[in-house]
């Protein structure tokens, strides 16, 4: 694979995926447990919900956006992970992040009683930062240091572990347990405005520090004595870069739980299309992350009509297979 596609091929890509989102977005309020006419869909988004086909249109608008700025995130954070580890099977869930924003949510809302949803992206912010800052020191120790192989070691049992926890903090609670289930499958069902603008910020923020590391991350590729002898601040480029995945992957899990698997497909399959260059892959690897994720959602409505799977159920599916693949293709000394 090369480093950097040919300029032809990265604005292919970029504008087919342009594209595809904005057909998926089309389909996806389109699509649902009950058939809308053209007339409806309009009027639905217009504002107006007179009719049922009407309201299950304006319903349908959220739950679409949420999945664009949920996947966004996602596949972005991924992108970010992989770059920062040096990685291909860092993924928000296989490294434990997702799972401490879950297991810090689950805490607030058995322990403290928290509702809002302002109240469950600073708690998801804050375990993923914690499980980031966890996994990395776990995966520090020893004389090579923060080897690939160690940190996916470190977070897989990382992610077993906090997953034991939130089993533990749930366990007594009858009166929050069906909802806590839920919500950890990960899901876009039943979004709205309410849900969708707190996290926003942290959204934006998160997205322009990924953005703004995509040329220390191309420093970091060289390896650490490279990207130090070029003038960067290793530690420091590693930790910049670092908080942006904890704000995207804390606010995309406050909003639609723990979903795995996106950060980890859909850097790998833009690579294929914009090569190495972070410049490129992060952007692309964002739209990719929303495709995907939008994708998954219509697939969930249309599999099990009228009933419908969530998101997470989608992605664990594609994803467990395509994370087998990636563990054969690699070889020992590359992981």
């Amino acid at each position: 694979m090369s480093v950097r596609a040919p300029l032809p091929i990265r604005s292919l890509a970029l504008f087919s995926l342009l594209a595809a989102l904005a057909g998926l977005c089309a389909l996806s309020v389109t699509i649902g447990s009950r058939d809308v006419s053209w007339s409806e869909i309009v009027a639905g988004l217009a504002g107006h919900n007179d009719t049922i086909g009407e309201a299950a249109v304006a319903l349908r608008v959220p739950r679409t956006l949420l999945a664009v700025i949920a996947g966004s995130a996602l596949g972005l954070a991924g992108a970010v992970m992989q770059g920062v580890t040096r990685n291909p099977l860092a993924d928000p869930g296989i490294l434990g992040v997702n799972t401490g924003a879950a297991l810090a949510v689950v805490v607030g809302v058995a322990w403290f009683n928290i509702v809002s949803t302002e109240a469950y992206v600073w708690s998801a912010v804050a375990g993923a930062g914690c499980s980031a800052v966890l996994v990395y020191a776990l995966g520090s120790v020893g004389r090579d240091g923060a080897t690939p192989l160690k940190l996916a070691l470190a977070g897989t049992a990382t992610s077993i572990a906090l997953a034991s926890l939130i089993i533990a903090v749930v366990l007594p609670r009858n009166d929050i347990a069906g909802g806590i289930r839920s919500w950890q499958i990960g899901g876009v069902g039943g979004a709205s405005y309410d849900r969708i603008l707190p996290v926003l910020p942290f959204m934006a923020v998160g997205l322009a520090i990924s953005l703004l590391s995509a040329r220390q991350l191309n420093s970091l590729a060289l390896g650490d004595d490279m990207a130090a002898g070029l003038g960067e601040r290793v530690p420091v480029a590693r930790a910049f870069a670092a908080l942006g995945t904890i704000l995207l992957c804390g606010a995309a899990t406050a909003a639609c739980g723990p979903i795995g698997f996106v950060g980890l497909i859909v850097p790998h399959l833009c690579r294929l299309l914009v090569g190495l260059d972070h410049r490129w892959l992060l952007p692309i690897s964002a739209l990719g992350g929303a495709c995907l994720l939008l994708l998954a959602d219509i697939l969930g409505r249309i599999i099990a009509r009228p009933a419908e799977l969530d998101v997470g159920i989608v992605t664990a599916f594609v994803g467990a297979p395509f994370f087998i693949w990636i563990v054969r293709q690699q070889r020992i000394r590359q992981l």
